[in-house]
């Protein structure tokens, strides 16, 4: 599956977050969204980031931008993570892929010389008509909020 890219049209996308309250791409109809997709919950990178996005979520907000979190992680993984580190925002478990699919950032990675299926830690910005005005592939987990307010 290809990557989504700038000016495409953002698939319609719903899942179940850390309080188990289905979250939908609808309810943002006319909304301008930050879809960041990261490996794996509580790991040092994508707690960075997360941290990060929080920490900056008042400048995020001032631009106009929701957030929204995704990974393959559980229900149960997402909530210790969110509680953990006081993360405000949705982070939606997407166990069978279904979101990082349409999104195309599910695939082969390379780590250690070894190849495996996984999570191409990548940011969508999503403007209030539902296109891509921004993709961020070389995410910087802990300047990631800076990248996403320079665009």
């Amino acid at each position: 599956m290809k990557m989504l890219e700038k000016g495409d049209k953002a698939p319609e996308f719903s899942g179940v977050d850390q309080n188990g309250k289905l979250v939908s791409s609808i309810d943002y109809q006319g909304k301008k969204i930050v879809v960041f997709f990261y490996p794996k919950a509580s790991t040092p990178g994508c707690t960075a980031e997360a941290c990060n996005l929080r920490d900056n979520e008042a400048a995020l907000a001032a631009k106009g931008y929701s957030i929204i979190g995704v990974s393959a992680d559980s229900v149960e993984r997402q909530k210790k993570f969110a509680e953990k580190y006081s993360l405000p925002f949705p982070l939606l478990a997407d166990e069978d892929h279904t979101i990082l699919n349409a999104f195309g950032v599910w695939g082969p990675k390379k780590f250690m010389g070894r190849e495996y299926d996984g999570i191409h830690r990548t940011t969508f910005l999503i403007n209030e008509e539902g296109i891509i005005d921004e993709v961020i592939s070389k995410v910087k987990t802990k300047e990631h909020a800076k990248q996403i307010l320079e665009n």
